[in-house]
Parts: structure tokens; C-alpha cells; sequence
């Protein structure tokens, strides 16, 4: 499996939308993942991103992707509902 690309946007700041001044993404190889991660982020992309947890009001989302041989998969769920290794691999950045 190819690098997982995460992005965290939404928020009351309105990360990652328009005209937002910092950025939250980070990369993260599957392969460092314990296997019950990895069992979760594989529910988010077979499920895509249908995931348990409604999105609340000015929350945060995830945008995962990976690149497969179909080629590149995204999905956005809630932050609830994104393994915590994903979460500590978002750095915030000015743009």
C-alpha cells in the first residue's frame, strides 16, 4: 500500500478551506500502523468514509487519500472516526 495523505480542514477556523492561512496535512506509511489502524483505515476507504460519528458543526474532518494500481482514493469522516496515528501525523503549517 502506497503513503497515506491526510489533511484535517472544517473547524470554526475553517481550515484548509478558502482563503485559510494554515494548512494541516501530514503522511504516514500504512506499513507503521498496528494492525487494528490499518484494519480501521481499510473500513474508512470500503465504506467510503461512511463512517460512525455525524459530523458536527464546526468540527474537524479528514481528508485520507492513497494512490492504489485503480488509482487515487479519497474519503473525508469525521475526526471521530480517524485512527489516532492519522491525527498525530497532521502537522499545522502557515500558507
Amino acid at each position: 500500500m502506497s503513503l497515506l495523505h491526510v489533511e484535517r480542514v472544517g473547524g470554526l477556523a475553517g481550515f484548509g478551506g478558502p482563503g485559510a492561512h494554515v494548512r494541516s496535512r501530514g503522511q504516514l506509511d500504512p506499513d507503521d500502523l498496528s494492525a487494528e489502524e490499518r484494519h480501521a483505515v481499510e473500513v474508512l476507504f470500503k465504506t467510503r468514509g461512511r463512517a460512525k460519528g455525524a459530523q458536527t458543526p464546526d468540527a474537524f474532518h479528514y481528508r485520507i487519500s492513497r494512490t492504489t494500481a485503480a488509482g487515487t482514493e479519497t474519503v473525508e469522516v469525521p475526526e471521530s472516526a480517524v485512527p489516532t496515528a492519522l491525527v498525530r501525523c497532521v502537522k499545522d503549517e502557515l500558507v
